[in-house]
């Protein structure tokens, strides 16, 4: 059963420590020294076993990853990395292909920047996911259609059964369980989930069917999460018979964001 993430017992209270994989001794002492500064306690890797050696001996509150390393990819650094838990991942791409930034969060990254990048960029970015990774300060549970979500546990089930969410999914997940019934917009879920004014959409696309694909019983005919379209997607935990226009485009529940569910 996959674990609630916490912070590893000898970084709680301190600073949360990172781990910057790359392969490129440049880009990595550069990223690290922004890191450090910015007070955090950063350590390296430049391949993808080193990494996950490291990742196992000293858990990491952050992984900073490089998608283009030589032997094992990024892509498979992150699917071990998250196979023993959700750890955030970000992953750095030279590559402006949007087949490699969804693959990235197919994987289970939380957030990708691409090369070259800003390293002001990339310690916003960082400070944004561990923000968003640290448990809610609220104990209430949140719960409907066979799905119960425990916020300072960051624990999710499925009729009583643990769902292995990312933080990302479990956001998105908490989300929807707020706001049953409204329509958004994924401009509006990347503001209110990601924290983002501006970013990929994709994103926000690849998150949503990765849900769809822990939540429902028959992810190609999703029932819980439907595509509203012209605006995005809503959480209905009703029958589908029980749908009203509520939440649709135009309804008072619904959302004025442009941005249109594309599955």
């Amino acid at each position: 059963m996959q674990q609630p993430y916490e912070p590893p017992a000898d970084s709680a209270g301190g600073a949360p420590r990172i781990l910057v994989v790359d392969d490129d001794p440049t880009v990595a002492e550069v990223v690290a020294g922004y890191l450090d500064r910015a007070g955090y306690s950063v350590d390296r890797a430049d391949d993808g076993p080193s990494a996950l050696t490291r990742a196992a001996a000293r858990r990491p509150d952050l992984v900073v990853l490089d998608l283009m390393l030589p032997g094992m990819d990024g892509l498979e650094v992150c699917r071990r990395i998250r196979g023993h838990g959700p750890v955030p991942v970000i992953m750095l791409t030279a590559r402006g292909d949007e087949d490699d930034r969804i693959l990235g969060l197919e994987v289970g990254a939380d957030d990708y920047v691409t090369k070259p990048f800003s390293p002001r960029e990339l310690v916003l970015r960082v400070e944004s996911v561990l923000r968003r990774s640290r448990p809610a300060v609220t104990g209430d549970r949140l719960g409907a259609a066979g799905l119960t979500v425990e916020p300072t546990a960051r624990r999710a089930t499925k009729n009583g059964s643990e769902l292995a969410l990312t933080l990302r999914e479990f956001d998105l997940l908490s989300f929807f369980l707020r706001h049953p019934g409204r329509a958004f917009g994924r401009e509006d879920l990347m503001r209110e989930v990601w924290g983002w004014d501006f970013g990929d959409l994709s994103t926000v696309t690849v998150h949503v069917r990765r849900l769809r694909g822990k939540v429902e019983d028959d992810p190609a005919r999703p029932r819980l999460i439907q595509t509203v379209w012209g605006v995005g997607y809503r959480f209905e935990p009703g029958e589908p018979g029980e749908l009203g226009e509520s939440g649709g485009p135009g309804g008072p529940g619904g959302s004025g964001g442009s941005g249109e569910g594309d599955d």
